[in-house]
């Protein structure tokens, strides 16, 4: 009796679906790879690449608050979803502001830090897209139905495998426009473009999630 082809499962229909999911979930605009751009364009490769590290732990972060169901315990009380809603509406007001005047000549601009390893966790711990995101990715799109512990533990890797070559090749982006040494009339307007566009981005997400 003939026996069966080996089946390959490390690259099942079902896990390039959700390896596509993830590339396309995470590389469209949202406040991560927005501010991303924003702050290396601003700030430079220093303060970029320490403002992702902080993305990298805080999008992790939430993503194991998903996991653990943490989230949806939390998310239950209608004052909690209020109360972040405003905080992050707030945060990323003040995060495209520090964006679309850096380098500015107001005194209390120039000398204020860039967001750093703190400020990219904050923005996961309150970035609606981050929670919008990983629950469809983490509660959705199985393909490992024998072991659960299994398929979360490679959706983490996949996720995080995708993840973080988007938001260095957003960061370069933004690195590359201050290298252009460009007019500091047009290097501000593009500071301010990318903080409106941010701000766009997260207002019409919370507005399609009302």
């Amino acid at each position: 009796m003939p026996l069966a082809p080996p089946t390959c499962t490390c690259l099942s229909a079902p896990m390039l679906t959700f390896a596509a999911a993830v590339f396309f979930l995470i590389i469209t605009p949202g406040p991560g790879v927005l501010s991303t751009a924003g702050v290396g364009a601003a700030f430079g490769a220093a303060a970029g690449t320490r403002y992702v590290t902080g993305l990298f732990i805080g999008t992790n972060l939430v993503c194991l608050a998903i996991v653990s169901g943490l989230t949806a315990v939390l998310f239950a009380d209608e004052r909690l979803r209020t109360l972040l809603f405003f905080a992050s509406i707030a945060y990323l007001a003040w995060l495209a502001f520090r964006i679309a005047f850096a380098g500015s000549k107001l005194a209390f601009i120039e000398r204020s830090k860039p967001p750093g390893i703190a400020g990219g966790i904050m923005l996961q711990a309150i970035n609606p897209k981050a929670y919008a995101v990983n629950t469809a990715l983490f509660t959705g799109f199985g393909f490992w139905p024998s072991s659960l512990a299994t398929e979360i533990f490679l959706k983490f890797l996949i996720v995080n495998a995708i993840w973080i070559p988007i938001h260095f090749a957003w960061l370069w982006l933004g690195i590359s426009l201050q290298r252009m040494n460009l007019p500091h009339h047009i290097q501000r307007a593009i500071n301010m473009a990318m903080a409106a566009s941010m701000m766009l981005v997260v207002l019409l997400a919370a507005w399609a999630q009302s």
